[in-house]
């Protein structure tokens, strides 16, 4: 997919999270100006942004007295639409929200947020919608097999633990406990606009073990098909949620799935990674980016158009992501930047002389294929030529890769 190349007068959006860069491409293609506001200032992200700022706290983690800083600055970038949220905000936007001065939030308000984040909230309206869920618990159950702890403001996996390892005498407020089910890690991406909820797709979700933690996110794939009967089920789901919720433009609904039975896990009420697949698998349909139907819902309650959804339900190809971490300690050296960068299939590229140590992530691949077995072929081959990259750093260049899409 070609991006629309922003013009002079086009007006600004800021795009924020702990990485920016989808959020920042995303918008370069619907004819935007961008800034970018995220902590890891990849090279990719700020050739996609006229301006990035760093927002990090210096872990990994977001700065929220840095961010409402940077954000009231770039409220005076020239038609400046406002700001959109991306992963890693989940504990600071009822409070940005709220926080006088700061720009126009474009995405799901406080209410809207606390009611699918909330977990006491969330789990009694899924309850009263007669949504099927694992079943939770607000106390520590009397025996811990079988059950995972989740840290409601966590994201990417690295908020669930097993219940056994966890202090009994130093849990989260905001924690819950959820009891483990079987099924297929999945998420619907969707839009909400004027209380529906508009189906973009299916995606299998990719895990990964780090430690302790046993589902740190670890990419995905799809669009994958699912029995008409289970996509019905779900979508009249969403509608219900978006009914009582409010939510509004991109959000996604992760569960599992045992047979034609779901059970839902969570709504990340915000854009979510998996956007990469389906601008990747149906450029027709999305030509300008994803995140043009995510500002027309949010500032018009415009839905996406019924062509694109068609489309988009009828790709010509699949596509997977895949979150490289580091298998050791390493300082990226120019050659391996420059490299990466140089990749189409990869994206997330780091700075040189940006120190990762092992276990943190490295970039993120994103391959096309014509299935979802191809597309497992193709990453791991990928996955493993940038981790001959990170050992050598003299790789020859990617046009020799022998997988065609």
């Amino acid at each position: 997919m070609k991006p629309r190349q922003p013009l002079s007068h086009a007006p600004f959006v800021a795009v924020a999270g702990l990485s920016a860069r989808l959020l920042a491409q995303s918008a370069v293609r619907a004819g935007l100006r961008v800034a970018a506001l995220d902590v890891f200032g990849d090279r990719d992200t700020r050739e996609a942004a006229e301006l990035w700022f760093d927002i990090g706290d210096g872990a990994l983690a977001i700065d929220r007295a840095r961010l409402a800083d940077v954000l009231t600055r770039v409220a005076h970038l020239p038609r400046f639409l406002g700001w959109i949220g991306g992963s890693g905000l989940e504990p600071l936007i009822e409070q940005l929200c709220g926080e006088p001065g700061l720009p126009r939030f474009i995405g799901n308000d406080a209410e809207a947020n606390a009611a699918v984040r909330e977990p006491r909230r969330f789990f009694t309206l899924l309850d009263a919608l007669h949504i099927a869920h694992p079943a939770v618990s607000f106390a520590r159950p009397a025996t811990t097999e079988g059950w995972l702890f989740k840290d409601a403001h966590g994201c990417g996996g690295t908020h669930i633990k097993p219940a056994s390892a966890l202090d009994a005498n130093a849990l989260p407020a905001q924690g819950y406990f959820q009891r483990m089910s079987n099924g297929r890690p999945l998420s619907a991406l969707f839009i909400g606009a004027r209380g529906r909820a508009h189906l973009i797709g299916f995606a299998e979700q990719l895990t990964c073990t780090a430690g302790d933690l046993a589902f740190v996110h670890a990419g995905s794939i799809g669009p994958i098909d699912l029995p008409p009967q289970v996509v019905a089920r779900m979508l009249e789901a969403l509608d219900a949620l978006c009914a009582r919720t409010g939510l509004v433009g991109i959000n996604s609904c992760d569960f599992l799935l045992d047979g034609d039975a779901f059970e839902v896990l969570e709504i990340n009420a915000r854009p979510s990674s998996t956007m990469a697949l389906y601008e990747a698998a149906s450029p027709d349909a999305w030509p300008h980016g994803l995140l043009a139907c995510h500002l027309d819902a949010c500032r018009c309650g415009r839905p996406p158009s019924p062509e694109s959804t068609a489309l988009a339900r009828q790709p010509r190809w699949c596509a997977g992501q895949l979150v490289l971490f580091a298998p050791r300690p390493f300082t990226v050296s120019a050659g391996f930047s420059d490299a990466c960068l140089r990749d189409p299939n990869c994206h997330d590229v780091p700075m040189p002389g940006t120190r990762i140590e092992a276990g943190q992530p490295v970039c993120t691949l994103l391959m096309r294929a014509a299935s979802a077995d191809a597309v497992r072929r193709a990453l791991a081959a990928q996955h493993a030529r940038v981790v001959q990259r990170i050992e050598t750093c003299d790789e020859p260049d990617h046009a020799c890769i022998p997988y065609h899409f």
